[in-house]
């Protein structure tokens, strides 16, 4: 048989070798899959709005064919007003070229003086300027060699550049048209090879990806959008002509992430120096441009696209370095659809589901999974963070019942197997006790907070020592009126203990006057004359190896109060659990969380105010 470690690294290779795979058929491929996966993103695109045609009782066809239309005249408006634009801009361009020339020759000055300086500081370096005059006096020749190329060849050659485009583009189309009309058929298909047992599934990742796809175009439309309304005002605000162009302009480049909006930026700079004799006005227009810029693409983006698309903001950016460098600009324009397929397929194929994980808006880890992540490296404060906006739309006892404890369940099963070290166990006792300390105070100076010894042995005893410092033995006033005091009683153990102090300092946060006690007490501090006092004792649920113990701890309690009601709660800290039969006839109430504990202790409350 295999040894796990030779199984482990067999199942790594497999991993490697199909990835590696993949990528080659991805890269070697991708003249046939880019128009198919082009097509594919479309159809999903396109596929809510022939939802809509058909509801208005609209065939396939003819709502495809009115889609189609729909998206054509969009199109075409588009290219119409950058069409318009430009021609008018290339009839102004005359008039600006002296001042185009003086701005190049600026830059190219500009440019060269570092360099002839250090040509002039370091004469041991060649010299820079013969190659530079060589590079000026290729240009005029060149210049020549393509006045001479007859017009024949250049509009053979402009053929040859434009017709791959547009033959890219009608295949698409046609895969497209298909695509829609066959959708129904194709949608069987992939639901036949996921098998009978995974209909369901399927249907659900097919709608996902559908809807993740509508809304990520929907939202980069929206945000390309407002950007270019706001570039085209803003020029116009500042005097630059053909705005209506470069906000138009702007808008569309962006739909090409990162390259884009360079070259946007890069034409709105270079026509405002054509425009305007000195500097001002190019340089004005490019800090605008760049904080606009920063502020979506760092700011906005992320933010909509990953909350639109199920994608983390970082998905999003390396996404679109992943597919641009592996299928080039194609496949940056394809990049966040596709990246939404794959984690739409993560979430319901097992074996992709890594990719849901890595790239998905928020991973599928529980608050009591995050606060026991932070709590072995010891990191109060990140654990802090999430527990106060927890804490400010609900109260501590639901926080203890649905993160705290349930942390410290996954904390115990790992103690046990003994898959915890020593530095992890203290970072654990530490972060534990400065969490519920900074939640629920006992208000303790910091000169009595140095009971490192009680803290490392105990955490629940440390707490309740803490607020012993600061309260007395009782931990209040014991001048107080009958049956309004809460007793949180625990044996002598450390998970009884912390569980005892959490339900204390959660009734306090609730104004109940709660107080944590450890048994047997000494003779000498019981009195039975203050037995009235308490209203409701809670004592924590045994295990089974401590149920003989619980169950004469509890009894006694019963001799000594027996006016007051006495209810166990059973935290989600192990599995170890005695049968409910043996442990419900000792005491009155069997609670599953303190949110319970709080339910039962306010109608009581309520009667003595």
């Amino acid at each position: 048989m295999s040894s796990p470690s030779s199984l482990a690294a067999r199942v790594s290779a497999n991993s490697v070798v199909t990835i590696t795979c993949v990528l080659a058929l991805l890269y070697f491929g991708r003249d046939v899959l880019q128009p198919v996966a082009l097509a594919a993103i479309l159809s999903l695109l396109l596929a809510p709005m022939l939802q809509v045609l058909g509801r208005f009782g609209l065939r396939r066809l003819p709502a495809m064919l009115v889609t189609l239309a729909l998206a054509g005249v969009c199109v075409v408006g588009t290219a119409t007003v950058l069409a318009t634009q430009l021609l008018r801009v290339s009839e102004d361009l005359p008039q600006y070229r002296a001042a185009i020339q003086i701005k190049i020759d600026q830059v190219r000055t500009a440019v060269e003086r570092p360099f002839a300086h250090m040509q002039d500081s370091f004469g041991h370096i060649s010299p820079l300027a013969p190659q530079s005059q060589e590079g000026l006096e290729v240009a005029p020749a060149a210049a020549q060699n393509l006045a001479s190329v007859p017009r024949t060849d250049l509009l053979s050659d402009l053929t040859s550049k434009v017709w791959g485009p547009l033959g890219e583009t009608g295949l698409v189309l046609v895969l497209l048209i298909f695509m829609v009309l066959e959708h129904e058929s194709l949608q069987d298909r992939l639901i036949r090879l996921a098998g009978q047992r995974e209909i369901g599934r399927t249907a659900r990742a097919l709608a996902d990806a559908a809807q993740g796809v509508a809304r990520f175009f929907f939202s980069q439309f929206v945000v390309n959008a407002a950007f270019g309304i706001a570039i085209g005002l803003s020029l116009w605000a500042m005097g630059l002509s053909h705005a209506v162009l470069w906000g138009t302009l702007s808008a569309v480049l962006r739909f090409v992430p990162y390259l884009g909006a360079l070259v946007a930026g890069a034409l709105i700079a270079g026509f405002a120096a054509a425009v305007d004799p000195g500097w001002q006005l190019a340089l004005s227009c490019l800090l605008l441009f760049g904080v606009l810029e920063l502020l979506v693409a760092n700011v906005v983006e992320p933010n909509v696209y990953g909350h639109s698309t199920g994608l983390s903001p970082l998905a999003v950016m390396v996404s679109a370095l992943f597919w641009g460098t592996l299928w080039g600009p194609i496949g940056l324009l394809m990049s966040t659809p596709l990246t939404v397929c794959l984690v739409v397929a993560g979430r319901h194929v097992t074996a992709l589901e890594w990719l849901a994980i890595l790239l998905g808006q928020a991973p599928d880890v529980t608050g009591a999974q995050r606060f026991y992540q932070r709590a072995l490296s010891g990191d109060t404060g990140a654990i802090l963070r999430d527990a106060r906006p927890f804490l400010r739309r609900t109260s501590l006892a639901r926080y203890c019942d649905q993160v705290l404890l349930p942390g410290l369940a996954l904390a115990g099963a790992e103690i046990r197997a003994e898959l915890i070290d020593a530095v992890q166990r203290e970072h654990l006792r530490r972060t534990v006790a400065e969490v519920a300390e900074a939640l629920a105070p006992s208000g303790v100076t910091r000169a009595k907070r140095c009971q490192v010894s009680l803290l490392d042995a105990n955490v629940g005893a440390h707490l309740r020592h803490l607020r012993e410092a600061r309260l007395g033995r009782w931990q209040g006033s014991l001048d107080v009126p009958q049956r309004s005091i809460i007793l949180c009683v625990s044996q002598a153990a450390e998970r009884d203990e912390l569980v005892s102090e959490l339900l204390a300092r959660a009734l306090r946060e609730a104004s109940h006057d709660a107080r944590s006690v450890v048994v047997p007490i000494a003779p000498d501090e019981q009195d039975p004359d203050k037995a009235d006092l308490v209203s409701t004792l809670f004592i924590p649920y045994p295990t089974r190896e401590t149920l003989p113990e619980w169950i004469v701890v509890v009894d006694e309690l019963r001799a000594n109060l027996p006016q007051a009601l006495l209810a166990t709660i059973r935290p989600a800290l192990e599995d170890d659990f005695p049968a409910l039969g043996s442990v419900q006839s000792h005491v009155d109430m069997v609670l599953r969380s303190f949110e319970e504990a709080l339910a039962f202790v306010a109608p009581r409350a309520a009667g003595r105010n």
